[in-house]
């Protein structure tokens, strides 16, 4: 009964937090203003689910930027895990599908979401261009460098398009290493457990040292940070 009145507050402030995210495009075209309610919402929906979020290294983030963020992805709850611990204005690579939810998807495409068609590589290959280019601009972008959730917490393969947009972008790449947000709430569950979720905030690596082609050796120094944070697990609560 206690999920199932959580799961309704969160659908009812998440709609209502969305409808005023399209109207604060109307006055700040940006979408600057998206984000902001997206930290308000993060802190409503962990403060409703009893889940603190821990930061370490949170001073490896300079404002203002442009970084290129690179996490692991366990749990729906990374996405507030990364929105209270990233302090500057920052945009999220998604899968395209999401920008066809009514109301969320109009959203994310109206605050300059980038959305990528994973089955189309010509569209594809068009989005990590206006993404790269937005970097250039100065706006930072979050990648979940597996491209989707972990079933048990392990690393899967990385996708290559975070990494070749990096290397394009040639600003700093700050991996985000998630742990505990699987014990929160697994993929394929409704069920939300309080908890910790614990996010370690790695040393900026420059990207302009790799060439596109070299895409392999950057996407190992950032899964070596990503495995040595994993096994060494999170601290006691």
């Amino acid at each position: 009964m206690i999920n199932l009145f959580r799961l309704a507050l969160i659908v009812l402030v998440t709609g209502f937090l969305a409808i005023l995210g399209i109207v604060s495009c109307l006055f700040i075209p940006s979408g600057d203003g998206v984000i902001v309610l997206a930290r308000i919402w993060s802190r409503l929906l962990l403060g409703i689910c009893r889940v603190k979020v821990e930061v370490r290294g949170a001073e490896k983030i300079v404002p203002p930027g442009p970084y290129v963020f690179l996490s692991n992805h366990q749990s729906q709850f990374d996405i507030p895990a990364a929105a209270v611990t990233i302090p500057i204005q920052f945009r999220i690579l998604a899968k395209k599908e999401l920008f066809r939810i009514p109301v969320f998807g109009w959203v994310l495409r109206l605050s300059g979401f980038v959305g990528i068609e994973r089955q189309n590589r010509e569209k594809a290959i068009r989005s990590l261009d206006e993404a790269a280019h937005r970097i250039r601009r100065g706006q930072s972008l979050l990648i979940y460098a597996e491209g989707t959730r972990s079933p048990d917490g392990s690393l899967l393969p990385y996708k290559k398009g975070g990494f070749i947009l990096a290397i394009q972008a040639g600003v700093p790449v700050i991996p985000l290493t998630i742990l505990g947000s699987r014990k929160v709430l697994p993929k394929g569950s409704l069920r939300i457990r309080p908890g910790t979720i614990h996010v370690v905030v790695g040393d900026p690596i420059d990207p302009r040292q790799y060439r596109v082609e070299e895409k392999e050796a950057l996407m190992a120094r950032v899964r070596a940070v990503m495995t040595a944070t994993l096994e060494e697990g999170s601290p006691p609560e």
